[in-house]
């Protein structure tokens, strides 16, 4: 799969958002295990400077997560990239998101060619992210919605990933996972997260492996403007 995005100039970033810290940052995913190097050109390539605030942008390349309000963050490089590369071990064509954010994981999972779905309950963050998008030349499919449904009427889904934290995996997700499909979620309470992969089989069985514990901003039902 090849990277689609049109990246403008300034994208580029120059100083602590140039390609040498972000390569920096590759190499120090690959020392952490990372070893998909489709993933590991997605976070070369996608400028994480543009999905935090201005303020924040000397520390994009850093290996954590980072305030983006709404008590929400970005998560920890990576994170993102240990999911991304989970999920990309069934070879996806569409994927479901829920809990969009910043846009970041969404448009790590775009630079790999995938079709993506993101849902994201936060308004002020779901318009935001939009224009990164829009800034990225990426076509990312995005709906203001309670991410416990997902999005039904698109599914199933080849793989789906959460960015957020339930206390037990949601029935209403894993029926949106196409046989086969992968799904991809930090599960448990704040003080004992766990990140899991769950494999549907083409009879419709579930099986999941612990990936290494967590910490995510809860997945909270409802929709805020």
């Amino acid at each position: 799969m090849s990277l689609r995005m049109r990246l403008q100039p300034e994208a580029l970033g120059s100083g602590m958002t140039s390609q040498r810290v972000r390569d920096r940052l590759v190499e120090r995913l690959r020392g952490n295990g990372i070893s998909d190097e489709r993933v590991l050109n997605a976070i070369r390539t996608v400028p994480r400077h543009l999905f935090v605030d201005e303020a924040l942008a000397t520390r994009a390349y850093e290996d954590t997560a980072l305030p983006i309000g709404h008590g929400q963050t970005i998560s920890q490089p990576w994170v993102v990239a240990k999911m991304t590369e989970a999920l990309m071990q069934v070879e996806p064509t569409r994927v479901l998101e829920i809990g969009t954010g910043s846009g970041y994981q969404a448009a790590i999972l775009a630079a790999l060619g995938l079709e993506v779905h993101t849902v994201e309950r936060i308004g002020e963050l779901l318009r935001t992210a939009r224009k990164r998008f829009r800034q990225l030349g990426m076509n990312i499919r995005s709906k203001h919605d309670d991410g416990r449904i997902g999005w039904a009427e698109n599914g199933p889904f080849d793989a789906i990933l959460v960015t957020a934290a339930a206390p037990a995996l949601v029935d209403a997700l894993t029926e949106q996972l196409a046989p086969g499909g992968i799904l991809v979620a930090p599960v448990g309470p704040a003080s004992s997260q766990s990140l899991l992969r769950l494999h549907k089989d083409a009879d419709g069985r579930i099986t999941q492996q612990t990936l290494g514990p967590v910490v995510f901003v809860p997945l909270l039902s409802g929709m805020i403007d």
